[in-house]
């Protein structure tokens, strides 16, 4: 490994607008709003503001897993919120959200509106909120618990860390990508060591926890996210986690989930706005953009 000497901190660090890499333009180190633009509202109780990223993923899965089940209530609005347009940073949002972050939740079902911003959260709010996908022995529930925060933890060393560096950084550090390739495929090797023991994440049963990783580390190993990274990672020598990550993704409501608020890949995988179940079949981006 080579060691560069070229940059050395200041003792005072100032905000550089000029910093370069894929995400600059949206990156500042204030919070708030930076313009005044309202939320749509849709008529279902719950209004989801987000983006089909992992993050995002993770709460359209659960939303089609709980209709799926037959919990009408859990009927939904998806909103597209386009972070590379710093939508996430209008007055709307940032009430939804003051971290600025997808996805942000809004449940209207009550007397007054709840907000819901945090993934993690959101997920263990409706998971409480239609009791479903979510154990109530307690030490199951602990399990799954210990698994969703486990993936709240770490899954910013594979975006945030791996995923930058590998993917996004304006320069390829060498010392930046080994730190953390190394210890993406040390969390490979925790997931595909419980896999190795149990069906699921969090045991016996399919939970919030797998809706929590799947997004990030199943995609990773079914070669979705960062280019070459599975290559390069060489995800194909854990075998539990691809076992695992193939049973979730033939779920009907996780195939569903994957293409709500999505803006890439193929046409017929994207559905940028979901109001009702019938948007599937019929609003998808293969079928609203004009031929040719």
């Amino acid at each position: 490994m080579t060691s560069s000497s070229e940059y050395t901190p200041p003792k005072i660090w100032t905000w550089d607008k000029e910093s370069g890499g894929q995400f600059a333009s949206i990156n500042r180190p204030i919070a708030g709003p930076t313009r005044e633009k309202e939320l749509p509202v849709g008529r279902h109780p719950l209004q989801l503001y987000s983006l089909g990223t992992p993050n995002g993923v993770k709460v359209t899965i659960m939303l089609e897993e709980l209709l799926a089940l037959g919990h009408s209530g859990a009927e939904y609005d998806a909103w597209l919120i386009r972070i590379g347009d710093g939508d996430q940073f209008s007055s709307g949002f940032v009430e939804v959200n003051p971290n600025s972050k997808i996805p942000a939740l809004m449940d209207r079902s009550g007397e007054k509106p709840v907000r819901i911003f945090e993934s993690g959260a959101i997920l263990t709010y409706l998971a409480e909120k239609f009791g479903a996908f979510l154990p109530t022995d307690p030490a199951k529930r602990a399990e799954c618990f210990s698994w969703l925060f486990w993936q709240v933890g770490s899954a910013p060393y594979l975006g945030g860390g791996f995923g930058h560096f590998y993917a996004y950084a304006p320069t390829k550090i060498e010392y930046a990508i080994n730190r953390f390739a190394m210890e993406t495929k040390r969390q490979l090797d925790v997931l595909d060591r419980r896999l190795a023991e149990s069906e699921y994440i969090a045991g016996d049963e399919f939970t919030i926890s797998d809706m929590a990783i799947w997004p990030w580390y199943g995609g990773l190993v079914k070669g979705w996210m960062y280019g070459d990274s599975a290559e390069f990672l060489q995800v194909q020598e854990y075998k539990n986690m691809k076992r695992w990550a193939d049973l979730i993704g033939e779920r009907p409501a996780v195939k569903r989930g994957r293409m709500v608020n999505r803006v890439s890949g193929e046409l017929s995988s994207q559905l940028h706005e979901r109001h009702d179940a019938s948007d599937f079949n019929t609003k998808t981006q293969d079928k609203l953009q004009p031929a040719g």
